[in-house]
């Protein structure tokens, strides 16, 4: 399979948007040409991350502003509203956008979903997140059904919406990272592509093996996708020089908020990504190197990925290169501010990997 590659679409963007000073104003026609830039330099879509806007909001906008081709990747938590009615909305919009959803399920963190009402520990996030899932994929598979699990019982499902055929086959498609063993079971079992974050090639290789195996397990074989943060410029020493800037630029609030957060996040990738820094803050980017060109930096200022791929252009190329010798066919990359970097890694990082415009 040809490698696929995504872009990151979010309203609150910029040079170094975790500081009011490196923010852009959130505006539609902007997210909406950033779109048409992530579209016609050769990238398949973006993801559409949570964040303080919501993503069926931005994806029916952006949808609207761009061509089949731009496939966006919602970022959806499970449990926050009935899987029936989350298979209206996605079927609702396979229909109005030419079938080209795809759901990024996220599990979130106890903390977080308290603030919606759900109070559920660790790997019983994942329990609800195995039934809810495999609800919504039979709702917009077209199947009417009752059922009494767990978490939801439901009579009839699917029902209303006999008329709204599903646009996707088998269902639309699940793309899921999670590295607990509750999470890698899940994905085993429910998830079309298994997302990862960027971590050294020996430690990426033992989780991707573990991956595999569970997987073959339930007869299924799975994609496999990195998300990445790039860091590229025409020399090694300007791309660093810009990883320096980032600290540079970040306030000490946002620095002690961060690393606060981190030690107490719950979830295993946040701690994996946590044990490559160790919560210390450089004087210079590169010692925290942890193997050549992967600084796990962007997570002392930012949620989420935290791993960059710093370097020329050449050597950002090559660590992709490695990372597709694991079997990853599919990159979801980003870079600020993300309008000027789309444009960068589209004409310099795309054409090496063989993707075109």
């Amino acid at each position: 399979m040809a490698t696929e590659v995504l872009w990151y679409v979010i309203p609150r963007e910029g040079g170094y948007p975790w500081e009011p000073a490196g923010r852009r104003p959130v505006d539609l026609r902007y997210l909406q040409r950033l779109a048409g830039a992530v579209e016609s330099l050769g990238f398949t879509g973006a993801l559409l991350a949570t964040d303080l806007y919501d993503v069926w909001a931005l994806g029916s906008a952006l949808s609207a502003a761009t061509s089949t081709r731009f496939k966006p990747l919602l970022a959806v938590h499970p449990g926050l509203i009935s899987p029936t009615l989350l298979a209206k909305q996605a079927l609702t919009f396979e229909h109005l956008f030419g079938g080209r959803l795809r759901f990024n399920v996220v599990n979130g963190s106890t903390r977080h979903l308290a603030q919606y009402g759900l109070h559920l520990e660790g790997d019983e996030r994942y329990a609800l997140s195995t039934e809810y899932w495999s609800l919504v994929k039979r709702l917009t598979a077209g199947e009417v059904f009752d059922h009494k699990g767990r978490f939801y019982e439901l009579r009839d499902a699917g029902a209303d919406l006999r008329e709204v055929p599903p646009v996707q086959r088998p269902h639309i498609p699940l793309w899921f990272g999670g590295s607990s063993a509750a999470g890698i079971e899940m994905a085993a079992e429910q998830v079309d592509v298994y997302l990862t974050w960027g971590e050294p090639v020996p430690q990426l290789k033992e989780k991707l093996d573990r991956v595999r195996a569970r997987a073959a397990a339930y007869g299924r074989t799975l994609r496999i996708g990195l998300r990445l943060h790039l860091i590229v410029r025409d020399t090694e020493d300007a791309a660093w020089a810009a990883a320096d800037r980032l600290l540079d630029v970040t306030s000490e609030a946002t620095y002690a908020a961060r690393l606060g957060e981190a030690r107490d996040a719950d979830g295993v990738g946040w701690q994996r990504q946590f044990r490559q820094h160790g919560g210390r803050v450089p004087a210079h980017a590169r010692e925290l190197e942890t193997y050549p060109n992967l600084w796990p930096g962007m997570s002392l200022f930012r949620p989420g990925p935290g791993t960059a791929v710093v370097g020329s252009t050449a050597q950002v190329v090559e660590r992709l290169q490695e990372f597709e010798s694991l079997g990853v066919d599919t990159f979801i990359l980003s870079g600020n501010p993300l309008l000027e970097e789309a444009y960068r890694v589209g004409e310099t990082v795309l054409p090496a990997l063989g993707v075109t415009g």
